[in-house]
């Protein structure tokens, strides 16, 4: 097994080569050469850092990439200096010690704020996503000189990493875009799927039936965000290691997409 790869049920007995088959999966971590600026080539950079860590995509293979060097690569970085802040996030911003650039960009790239309580800005993007300060963020971008926005259509630079793959490699390898998001009702940050290209983001089980025979009749597993999270082990907020490729898992290919994870204000019981 590569050193730093991560295997499920490492440490218990091997399970049968059948199971095997059915369950091991592995995520590969991929930690880039140098870092990603407005420009270049997401694409270049990975072949790059798969060559020097004699790695190479294999058929079957997913590849899982954060946001942030999508973004960096598309130029989405706003420099903090130049933003004026409004007088309601200069005070927001000093009753919770906050920065009131971050705030007045965070609802600027707001479609409606969703929640404001208590230093916490829950938006809704343009996308449709629900997150904290719509995902703007200047953690791990250049030292607060700058923040960083969210691509402006995930699916899309998802959709246009898998085509260029799958010229140089002739290969058609999904990709998966993600983003850190809180969740109401859990602490704590988890990975989700904001850009998805070359597979179903959900698998639909519904007509179905479980191993007694029972009818499924709600079950829509979205493995899109399940494989972001898989990948969050391995590309922490601090690993530097920005992408990763999950091998062993059986996806379903297709025109699959981020917003198909998006519930639909008409389904949605919170809104």
């Amino acid at each position: 097994m590569s050193e730093g790869c991560c295997r499920w049920g490492d440490g218990h007995p091997r399970p049968s080569t059948k199971m095997m088959a059915l369950s091991e999966l592995r995520v590969l971590p991929i930690a880039l050469v140098d870092d990603v600026r407005p420009g270049d080539s997401i694409a270049d950079k990975l072949l790059q850092a798969l060559k020097h860590l004699k790695l190479s995509l294999q058929a079957g293979d997913i590849l899982i990439v954060k946001h942030k060097i999508v973004s960096k690569a598309e130029g989405r970085l706003v420099p903090l200096d130049k933003i004026k802040p409004s007088a309601s996030s200069r005070t927001w911003a000093r009753r919770y010690n906050l920065d009131a650039r971050v705030t007045e960009l965070a609802l600027t790239e707001s479609e409606r704020i969703v929640r404001r309580k208590r230093g916490v800005l829950i938006t809704e993007t343009r996308h449709g996503l629900i997150c904290a300060n719509s995902g703007v963020d200047a953690s791990n971008v250049d030292g607060g000189h700058h923040a960083l926005l969210l691509p402006k259509d995930p699916d899309r630079s998802a959709a246009q990493l898998h085509r260029v793959l799958k010229k140089r490699l002739n290969l058609s390898i999904p990709v998966v875009i993600t983003d850190s998001f809180g969740r109401p009702w859990r602490e704590g940050l988890t990975e989700v799927a904001i850009g998805v290209a070359g597979m179903k983001a959900l698998h639909d089980y519904r007509g179905d039936h479980d191993p007694h025979g029972y009818p499924l009749r709600v079950t829509i597993e979205a493995v899109a965000d399940e494989l972001a999270c898989a990948a969050g082990l391995v590309c922490g907020k601090l690993a530097r290691t920005p992408a990763c490729i999950i091998r062993g898992f059986h996806y379903r290919p297709g025109r699959g997409r981020a917003k198909d994870l998006i519930r639909p204000a008409a389904a949605d019981l919170f809104r």
